[in-house]
This record gives structure tokens, sequence and C-alpha cells, in this order.
């Protein structure tokens, strides 16, 4: 969380807002506030984005297909922008919590029973977001959320919105490097493997601070990190033994030889011998407190 910087705007759709979140190749994120004092995330797109023909009206389908996806891992949208408006905006929930890629930058990698229990929390998020018939397509460590009680899910939506509909454009990359499926690496038609691949990715990652197509400190161009994700093996070295089978199985480069996301629900659950509370980074909750204490203190009238 950052202050806000000159020039940024007082409020967005009648949110004001309070501090700086992060941002992105979507767009930015604004921790924000209704007038009852409700802390929002407020996410907005970039200009060229709002710019591409029908974008307002697949972003408005969009949020509101993904809005279907209520569960314990993820965040309710709240509000979003009506088409015509500039930038186009969506809120959400917040909730004041790391995300998993700043955990690991900070921390460095979790203990083994934490990510035998992501495994199984995230597995559980994702059989829900496929039980809305949603395709989430950008699975990776900054949309993972550590909460206190349990792991979130998060950015909806918009990923898919940034595309051209399915039937009129292919060749282009969804996703993030690093975490995206190989299919969504050419450029073809995503579908819910793809979310399993990049469900297996975020593990390694949690288990051993980089990417299974990277070596520990390595560092690649675009091209030839895609390149990899379709050709070559991952590297698993330091998964847990519990869950290493299964994250291979999920790494498959044929999407329908991967595991549904019902199966590696009840394999990472088997392999998961405590809840997340209990199996969380013992810093996790001091780190949550401080976020807590901060937004307190925002949120407080001047």
């Amino acid at each position: 969380m950052e202050s806000l910087r000159p020039g940024d705007p007082p409020e967005i759709g009648g949110y004001r807002l309070l501090a700086r979140l992060g941002e992105g190749g979507m767009g930015e994120v604004f921790l924000a506030r209704t007038v009852s004092g409700r802390p929002l995330a407020l996410k907005t797109v970039h200009r060229d984005l709002s710019l591409q023909p029908d974008f307002a009206e697949r972003f408005a389908r969009e949020i509101r297909t993904n809005d279907r996806v209520r569960c314990a891992w993820t965040v309710s949208v709240v509000d979003f922008s009506p088409p015509g408006t500039t930038p186009q905006w969506l809120a959400t929930e917040y909730v004041a919590a790391p995300s998993l890629g700043d955990w690991v930058r900070t921390h460095g990698p979790l203990p083994t029973p934490a990510v035998e229990c992501l495994a199984r929390e995230l597995s559980a998020a994702l059989v829900a977001v496929r039980a809305a018939g949603v395709v989430h397509r950008d699975i990776k460590p900054g949309n993972v959320l550590l909460g206190p009680e349990r792991p979130f899910l998060i950015d909806f939506g918009i990923a898919r919105a940034a595309q051209e509909p399915r039937r009129t454009r292919t060749g282009a990359v969804i996703g993030t490097p690093g975490f995206l499926a190989p299919e969504q690496a050419t450029g073809d038609v995503t579908a819910a493997p793809a979310d399993v691949f990049s469900l297996a990715a975020v593990l390694v990652y949690a288990a051993t601070g980089r990417s299974p197509f990277l070596s520990a400190g390595e560092e690649l161009d675009l091209p030839a990190l895609l390149y990899r994700i379709v050709h070559d093996e991952p590297v698993l070295d330091g998964v847990p033994e519990a869950i290493l089978p299964l994250v291979r199985e999920c790494l498959a480069k044929d999407p329908g030889r991967r595991p549904t996301a019902e199966e590696t629900r009840a394999r990472f659950g088997a392999a998961a011998e405590r809840d997340w509370a209990a199996a969380a980074p013992p810093s996790l909750p001091a780190d949550v407190a401080r976020r807590e204490a901060e937004l307190r203190l925002l949120l407080t009238p001047p």
C-alpha cells in the first residue's frame, strides 16, 4: 500500500480513494471507501483497453458472469462502471492480507504444511469457479491473497474482457508469463484445464519461490519463457512429496491429460493434514494485524 500520487483522482464512481494497492498490465488498483466507511479494492482499466471496440459491453458482461462466483475463497463484486465511463472500473470487497507473490518475495517460500494446505484451499476455490461456469484465465501469485483464516483467489473478469470475442480472434496470449498453460502461450482457446495448470504453477512458486519453468534466480525474455512452457518439462525440485505427483499431472502439456478441478480438490485435500489457520506461516497473523491497523487509520475520518 502506498500514498496516492499527484494527479490521482480523489474519487472514482463516487468512492473516495485512500491509497494505491498496486498496478499491472490491466490497470491500477486503489483502496477506496464507501460513504458508510466500508473498504473496497477499486481497479481501473487502462485507457487503451477501454478504447478497444465493444470493450465496455464485454467488461460489463464478464463482471456479471463472474459475480456468480460467490464462495468462501473469493471476494464479491460490489460495483462496476456503466458503459461509456472512462476509465472503466471494478470495485470488490477488500481483504487486508498480503498476496502470495508479495509474501514469497519478502519472506521466501511457504513452509511445507502451508503449501499442502494452500493446494487444498485453492483447488476448492477452483471447483467453485467451475461450478459457476467461469474460467479464471490468470491464476498467479499476485491473485492469491493469504488471509489469516483462508487464502482467497481474486481478480476475475478483466483478463477475459480484454480479449476480442473468441470467434474472431486467435493468437493472443492471455495470462501471466510463468504461470500460464501451453495453450495460452500459443494463443489457442482457453478452457478450464488451463486454470488447473496455472494452479499447479502457483503451488510450485509457493514451495520454491520460482515458476516451474525457471531455475532459481534465472530470468528469460518472453519468447524464451513461452517456448519452455510449450516444449520443456517443468522443474519441480522443492515441491513437497505429498503433492508432487498431482502437481506433475496438472502441468501436463496436453489439456486432456490434466485432472479436473474436482479431482485436484479430492487429492490435494487428502494430502493436507492441517487447516489453513494452523498451517499458515507463523508470522502471517502479525502481518495481517499490521495491515488492518493501517486500514483503520485510513478509514478514520480526519
